[in-house]
């Protein structure tokens, strides 16, 4: 903690937010306002829609400490006109270099309509693995096993088969449906490897459990269920889990996965689309969350780590960038600051006189036990599609990191990303991280 913060939470004292109370000011500068409601506290600065730019800030209990929201707002940039000069708890330095296609459409017909989304994970021997999306004509879509064998620096890459075809009823629908988007974690309390996975079937998008001992072969699990009371979306995506148990908001020690519920929001009349998100609080719109199930309970029986005891909020869209909506990338890997992981952002922009939508990508840090707090955000994307590849293909404009990879061979804090590129390739950049 800071000097500067700790002078700042001493003229605070330390003044908690009430259920149901607004509060003008704070001792915070003219133009900013705070509301505490049932399930959020709204932080507002004057400009923006409507009058006011809105952040969403978490779910308090009863109440909020003063001191500990203003830090919170500054970790997540959401301070940069209060005049307050707190340093940043971390300084992160990120710089990106793409590698080019890792992997493409090979002709055959599984992967037909493109090859995207990697998860990534070691196996027990230290060899890369890769799970794909393939996506076969129809938007079927089947979970990949790629072996990487390092040549020098780059890979080369050999298809092995697949690590799960649609075959359960929540996969299976008439028209597009399946295995989609997976993310691989090794969680060694359980000794064994949990890939959590899109599975698209008529009741939509529901995010799914697998596990496997050794990587290869792979055993379903069935399909996360969350409590009715905490009112989340039925459809969900994005889900990857940490490595390690860590400390549930509520003090339970518990497997901790993202996830991306799908909110729905009804334009106004008169409204399009991106207006009715747009004019939206961002805790309204598609945010990442953190799910907890207990670990006590999934150490007595695997097929408890599908029943969810609490979700929160984590990150909601800000207006720097990623206005639209905000998901889960990578698993996250473990640092010395704590858990390191990749997210996707989505704004409109404008190319050619059309309006469409820009998927790109920054990078998040949590507390090691507490990952429900977040020590840095990317104030600006790492990430963006620039190349012709990024730019044009099944769905356009588009950076989408699913897989993080630690390289223990090169000097530093270095990383290779894969990523979706354009929903159609897979692509792979090195990333190299400096944090002072």
């Amino acid at each position: 903690m800071s000097e500067a913060f700790s002078r700042q939470s001493d003229c605070i004292q330390r003044k908690t937010l009430q259920t149901g109370c607004p509060f003008q000011n704070c001792l915070f500068p003219a133009g900013i306002r705070l509301f505490c409601h049932e399930d959020t506290i709204d932080y507002q600065e004057a400009g923006g829609c409507s009058g006011f730019k809105y952040h969403c800030i978490r779910q308090p209990s009863e109440s909020y400490d003063i001191s500990a929201f203003v830090w919170h707002l500054h970790i997540r940039n959401l301070l940069p006109e209060t005049g307050l000069t707190m340093k940043p708890e971390l300084d992160v330095n990120v710089s990106v270099e793409r590698l080019g296609v890792a992997l493409e459409p090979n002709g055959h017909f599984s992967e037909s309509a493109g090859i995207i989304n990697p998860a990534t994970a070691r196996d027990r021997q230290g060899q890369l693995l890769i799970y794909p999306r393939m996506v076969a004509q129809g938007n079927v879509s089947r979970i990949g096993l790629v072996r990487a064998i390092q040549n020098g620096q780059n890979y080369l890459f050999e298809r092995l088969g697949f690590a799960l075809e649609p075959e359960s009823l929540y996969e299976l629908r008439n028209g597009g449906h399946g295995c989609e988007d997976p993310r691989v974690t090794f969680i060694p309390v359980l000794d064994k490897y949990i890939m959590g996975y899109t599975a698209y079937g008529a009741e939509g998008p529901r995010i799914a459990f697998a596990w496997s001992a050794d990587g290869y072969q792979w055993q379903r699990i069935g399909v996360a269920r969350f409590p009715e009371e905490l009112g989340l979306a039925a459809d969900d995506k994005d889900i990857a889990f940490f490595p390690e148990p860590v400390i549930s908001p509520a003090g339970v020690r518990s497997i901790a996965f993202y996830h991306r519920p799908m909110n729905e929001i009804v334009p106004g009349i008169g409204q399009s689309m991106i207006q009715a998100i747009l004019s939206s609080k961002p805790h309204e719109r598609q945010c990442i969350r953190i799910a907890y199930v207990p670990l006590a309970a999934v150490l007595q029986d695997l097929n408890n780590i599908t029943k969810v005891s609490a979700s929160v909020m984590i990150m909601a869209p800000d207006d720097s960038w990623g206005q639209i909506k905000l998901g889960g990338g990578t698993a996250p890997v473990r640092i010395q600051e704590g858990w390191l992981s990749l997210f996707h952002g989505v704004d409109m922009e404008e190319q050619d006189g059309n309006c469409t939508r820009c998927y790109r990508s920054g990078v998040v840090i949590h507390d090691l036990e507490r990952p429900h707090q977040i020590l840095y955000r990317s104030p600006s994307p790492i990430l963006a599609p620039t190349t012709d590849d990024e730019l044009q293909g099944t769905v356009n404009n588009v950076v989408f990191p699913t897989g993080l990879d630690r390289r223990t061979d090169l000097e530093g804090s270095v990383f290779d990303v894969f990523y979706g590129m354009a929903d159609y390739k897979i692509g792979l950049a090195r990333m190299k991280l400096v944090i002072c």
